[in-house]
């Protein structure tokens, strides 16, 4: 598969990488912002300063030979549709050209899937991102989160919604996250699944 069709459309971008969370100090650390935390470090990587657009925060940078913009929607997990897709719109990029990080419960943490299309597996997230997009045929990064554990009587919705602990490494789980994104901008789909998958 190829991953950019250079010249079929007018967009300026080669690729959208939004990273999906909450706003809000309290959600900083949250397993459910782990999209935001790997936007996050390919911005300090490459250089991209962050400024409020789209609902959001948005940073223009290269990565390499492509141009990509790295978006965190601020509207809630559960209404991120209404500012990816109104960067997609100014940016004039297909949905295939859209990149969404985000965290998976399904996914042992720290486990790795990247994917283009597939199903929205009770991701709110997801679900308002198809929605608005009138497709599920976008790319995704699915970041392992996993479950509470044994003896753990927290609900799935409050164990996301709490930060990671000192064993699941955040800090190792975001870089080799970001690693990702940038073998798929690098290298290709197929590649990186290979790889990181």
């Amino acid at each position: 598969m190829r991953l950019f069709r250079r010249g079929e459309s007018a967009s300026t971008l080669d690729l959208l990488i939004a990273g999906l969370g909450n706003p809000g100090r309290e959600h900083a650390g949250d397993r459910h912002n782990v999209g935001w935390m790997v936007v996050e470090e390919l911005a300090r990587r490459h250089d991209g300063s962050f400024r409020s657009k789209f609902s959001g925060r948005l940073a223009e940078t290269r990565m390499g030979d492509a141009r990509v913009a790295l978006l965190e929607p601020e509207t809630y997990m559960n209404d991120s549709g209404r500012s990816i897709s109104a960067a997609a719109r100014f940016f004039k990029v297909s949905p295939q050209d859209v990149l969404v990080v985000h965290d998976d419960v399904d996914l042992d943490v720290g486990r790795l899937q990247a994917r283009a299309g597939g199903g929205l597996a009770g991701h709110n997230g997801l679900r308002s991102i198809a929605e608005i997009l009138g497709t599920q045929e976008f790319l995704r990064l699915r970041v392992g989160v996993g479950r509470p554990g044994r003896g753990d009587p927290r609900p799935v919705a409050d164990y996301v919604l709490s930060p990671f602990t000192a064993e699941d490494d955040a800090d190792g789980i975001v870089a080799r996250a970001a690693d990702a994104v940038e073998s798929v901008l690098a290298e290709g789909l197929d590649t990186a699944q290979q790889r990181f998958n």
